[in-house]
């Protein structure tokens, strides 16, 4: 049984890596377009992507080797002859079980260790690969800008790969705009030292010069102009480098966190969320300033002392004049203005610290999914073989046909519930557990409901038992029919 299913397993989680690997790699084709990298960059951008897309696939690799395995022995009928010897289908999924759940274990070590690494070296060097500047590239009849200080422009490049003509160079080094030009009938282009700098060696031309004076300001009527038969002007490619950024700088990101430190993250961010409430009464308290508070607040409470109930409450409160410590001082239009600032300045505060305690909120929520995916995603390969063996006992059918289809099929229903469990989640339409569990508490009901059918020889997905059975319901009306005949 373990040779039966290590094989397809192995072969199935490598093509399907390979798959997952080749369309992430699309989404970042645009960015590696042109930077001129090296095979060993490329390399380590895919390793390290390919480990990030480990657990995701063993779940489907799971699925898909244990639909063929079974498949192929119920196709064979050595699962009848197993069964016929008295060995029950229980017993027979036993070391593909205990497989299954040393797969759990590795996935879940796999995604707290090894992907937070990965992710960390995948995503500080994609994000390198995008701010290095693109290969040297000089287009004819265009300024080219990418050399440091500098804008060139040639008419043509020879089929040499270094002949230039019709050169114009324009010197911007110094901050002091187009008042350095070179201009050349031709030139020559190469690197030296490994590609450290790059040499353009300029044939019969002329360089203006426009000179300043005092204060660096421009003298618009002196001018130098210099004629050469040849000039050598050195550009250093040091911008065109990768440059690599501290690491460290990417390690607080959700990806690149174990389950301890997003722990750590969590409670920080509880612990801040319940800060931003607490001090919302503070923030708000200044923005209630009652003018007779001094006067009136006295007058208040001996009357609210004398009502002895609340609608003598309301009464006297209906009965005070607001404005009878303020006549002398303020009219009434003064009051509604200041009412009317004040309460636009307290809406703005509150929208602002709602706006803070809601992304907080969501942050926090984000920390615990991706601590919680690393448990879902693990427990998905139990699952899957949950769905995949008993599965593949029913259909019968082994070989890479029918088994792939139902495995993709029962793969994106996962991944869709997993996806709206996530969205919601964040959201707070569900809890966070609940929108990480319950698809994959889903499909456990579906693999337990599997593993009955197989145990009982169920023929749920055979074409002849649904044609018996519309044969029944046919009959059945056939013969309701005839009795109606009969009656009337």
């Amino acid at each position: 049984m373990l040779q039966a299913f290590l094989g397809p397993f192995v072969i199935t989680l490598s093509v399907v890596v390979f798959i997952l690997l080749t369309q992430n790699m699309v989404g970042f084709m645009e960015d590696l377009v042109g930077k001129d990298l090296t095979f060993d960059v490329i390399g380590q951008l895919m390793f390290y992507f390919a480990l990030n897309l480990v657990p995701l696939a063993l779940p489907l690799a799971i699925l898909i080797a244990s639909l063929i395995t079974f498949g192929n022995l119920g196709e064979h009928y050595e699962l009848t002859a197993i069964k016929s010897a008295g060995i029950s289908l229980l017993r027979v999924l036993v070391p593909i079980f205990i497989i299954s759940l040393l797969l759990v274990v590795a996935s879940f070590w796999f995604s707290n260790k090894v992907m937070p690494w990965a992710n960390l070296k995948a995503y500080s060097l994609l994000y390198d690969i995008r701010q290095k500047k693109p290969s040297l590239d000089l287009k004819e009849g265009a300024f080219y800008a990418g050399l440091p200080g500098y804008s060139v422009r040639v008419s043509k490049k020879l089929a040499d790969g270094q002949g230039l003509q019709d050169v114009i160079i324009y010197n911007h080094t110094k901050d002091r705009g187009n008042n350095e030009l070179y201009v050349a009938k031709s030139g020559k282009m190469y690197t030296i030292k490994n590609d450290t700098y790059l040499v353009l060696e300029l044939f019969d031309g002329k360089s203006y010069h426009q000179n300043f004076g005092e204060n660096n300001t421009p003298m618009t009527d002196e001018f130098m102009r210099s004629v050469f038969d040849k000039n050598k002007i050195v550009f250093s490619l040091e911008s065109f480098d990768l440059k690599r950024t501290d690491e460290n700088l990417f390690s607080s990101n959700k990806v690149m966190r174990n389950v301890s430190q997003l722990n750590g993250d969590i409670d920080s961010l509880q612990r801040s969320e319940q800060k931003q409430l607490s001090s919302m009464y503070a923030s708000i308290t200044p923005y209630y300033r009652y003018k007779f508070a001094d006067r009136n607040d006295t007058v208040f409470q001996i009357r609210r002392q004398k009502a002895q109930t609340l609608k003598d409450w309301q009464e006297e409160v209906a009965s005070l004049d607001p404005y009878e410590s303020f006549e002398q001082a303020l009219n009434q239009k003064q009051l509604l203005e200041q009412a009317y600032n004040e309460a636009r300045n307290l809406q703005s505060l509150v929208n602002t610290r709602q706006m803070m305690y809601h992304n907080t909120h969501r942050d926090k929520n984000s920390f615990t999914i991706e601590k919680w995916r690393k448990f879902t995603q693990a427990f998905a390969c139990f699952t899957m073989f949950l769905i995949g063996a008993p599965l593949g006992s029913i259909i019968k059918k082994g070989g890479l046909g029918v088994p792939i289809l139902i495995s993709i099929l029962f793969f994106v229903l996962l991944y869709i519930m997993t996806m709206t469990g996530e969205k919601w989640a964040k959201e707070d339409v569900v809890p966070v557990l609940v929108g990480m569990w319950m698809p994959h508490l889903l499909m456990l009901g579906v693999g337990l409901f599997f593993l009955r059918q197989a145990r009982n020889d169920s023929r749920l997905l055979e074409a002849d038992a649904y044609y018996v059975l519309f044969n029944r319901i046919k009959g059945y009306f056939v013969r309701q029919k005839n009795k109606d005949i009969i009656a009337s």
